[in-house]
């Protein structure tokens, strides 16, 4: 009987060792390529500074600061009488992190919504869609005071600033979204729709049951672009409403000292890229526990 039970949970075992060996594999290939990345950084800064070559540009310490100053920066004060500058990027990363959250959000579900209406209704489909790409070649920096101006009178006093940086960082989010869950809509295969129409299934069950699956895939491609791209909204979107309370602040800040104190901007692109990451894994994790769900012929 022992024996028996052991057989039986062989198979889980083997597959939990073997996804904590493909997750020690994967963690240890990230290390490998930052630790590649690194020195790169600090092999072209040699050669460039000890041949003194200045192209395509003059390196220093001021244009490309050594690693090891900018991780040495993070356990430094940003300004005198202040903390260190790690605790005071953290706290603006909390506050960018509310703003692109609720903008990725309210992209996605605008996005989404877009996408099954123009897949239901193909005469709206060939009449917006022209109009939603081209919503994206205006640039963000030209829409960004726009909607300051257009959103902050009308936001209660809680959302005031912020909610207009999540708008920005929603215009940025909503057009992938559209696009790839479009496509995702319209990729059923052929045979099971007509098995649907043979069965007489609504509209609706055919969207849900069998669209809807299908784009998942694709959804999830749009959600990987879009979640690195509402960061970018609202750190852009912090620029012209002059908060100083997320990582937009401290760019503007910080490159006011840049001649003087290069690496504190380093250090802030440095959380900046992480905070972009991090909603990056996040989706893909999601992902992973949606789709590895869904039937295989639509995943």
């Amino acid at each position: 009987m022992s024996n028996a039970a052991a057989v039986v949970r062989s198979p889980p075992a083997r597959r939990r060792r073997a996804s904590v060996v493909g997750g020690l594999a994967r963690a240890g290939l990230v290390a490998l390529v930052a630790a590649a990345l690194v020195g790169f950084w600090e092999l072209y800064h040699w050669v460039w500074v000890s041949t003194g070559w200045t192209w395509p540009f003059v390196v220093n310490d001021t244009s490309m600061p050594h690693v090891w100053t900018i991780y040495h920066a993070f356990g430094q004060p940003a300004q005198v009488n202040q903390p260190a500058l790690i605790n005071v990027l953290l706290h603006k990363t909390a506050f960018t992190a509310k703003e692109a959250a609720a903008g990725f959000g309210l992209g996605a579900l605008i996005g989404f919504a877009l996408a099954v209406v123009l897949a239901q209704v193909r005469l709206l489909q060939r009449g917006f869609l022209p109009y939603i790409v081209g919503s994206q070649t205006v640039p963000i920096l030209a829409i960004a005071p726009m909607v300051v101006l257009w959103v902050n009178p009308r936001l209660p006093g809680s959302l005031q600033g912020w909610g207009a940086v999540a708008v920005i960082a929603t215009y940025l989010t909503f057009f992938p979204v559209t696009i790839n869950t479009l496509r995702g809509l319209q990729s059923a295969d052929p045979r099971a729709l007509e098995l649907m129409r043979t069965y007489a299934a609504s509209r609706w069950a055919v969207l849900w049951k069998l669209r809807v699956p299908a784009s998942l895939p694709y959804l999830f491609s749009a959600l990987r672009l879009a979640a690195t791209a509402s960061v970018v909204g609202a750190i852009i979107g912090e620029l012209p409403t002059g908060l100083q309370d997320g990582l937009g602040g401290a760019i503007i800040n910080f490159n006011q000292y840049y001649s003087i104190e290069p690496q504190e901007l380093w250090a802030t692109n440095v959380i900046a890229a992480a905070l972009g990451i991090a909603f990056f894994v996040i989706v893909v994790l999601a992902e992973k526990a949606i789709v590895r769900r869904a039937p295989e012929e639509t995943a």
